[in-house]
C-alpha cells in the first residue's frame, strides 16, 4: 500500500505570507492552506472558524478592494492562529446589521461570532488597512481560564 506522508508538525513554518488578486476561487484555495497548516501544526479544532472568518475577510477583499489585490498572512502558534489580511484601500470595514432579506453587511459580524478576537489596524499613513482575526484553540483557552 502507499502512503502520502506531508510534512510533520516540526516541518511547517510558523508563518505563511502571500500576496493575491482575488477571484472567485481564491477564497477556496487559501482555506485549504489553512486548513493543513492547523491540521500539521496548530490547534486544528479551530479550522471551521477560522476558515469561515478567512472567507468572508476574502469575500470583503472581493465586494470592496479595487483590484481586488491582498496579503494574506497566517501566524501559527501551538494553540491558536492569527489570520491577517492587508490591502491598500483606505475605506475602513464596519460591521452593519443588515435586514433579514439584504445580500450583505454580515461579513465581519460573522467574524466577530466565531473567532475569539478580531480587528481593524488601519497603516499610520492611512492607505490601507489590515483586518485581522484570531482563533484560540481549547488547551489555550484552558490556560487563561
Amino acid at each position: 500500500m502507499n502512503h502520502v506522508t506531508g510534512p510533520q508538525a516540526a516541518d511547517v513554518e510558523s508563518q505563511y505570507r502571500a500576496e493575491f488578486a482575488m477571484g472567485a476561487h481564491s477564497a477556496r484555495h487559501l482555506r485549504r492552506v489553512l486548513r493543513l497548516y492547523l491540521v500539521r501544526s496548530g490547534p486544528a479544532e479551530v479550522s471551521d472558524a477560522a476558515e469561515l472568518a478567512l472567507t468572508e475577510l476574502v469575500a470583503n477583499v472581493v465586494r470592496h478592494v479595487p483590484g481586488r489585490r491582498c496579503r494574506v498572512c497566517f501566524l501559527l502558534q501551538p494553540d491558536a492562529v492569527r489570520v491577517e489580511v492587508a490591502d491598500d484601500c483606505p475605506e475602513l470595514p464596519v460591521p452593519t446589521a443588515a435586514g433579514t432579506l439584504g445580500e450583505g453587511g454580515r461579513g465581519l459580524v460573522i467574524v466577530a461570532a466565531v473567532t475569539d478576537r478580531w480587528g481593524v489596524t488601519p497603516y499610520a499613513d492611512g492607505r490601507g488597512k489590515t483586518v485581522w482575526f484570531e482563533c484560540v484553540g481549547k488547551a489555550a483557552a484552558r490556560r487563561t481560564t
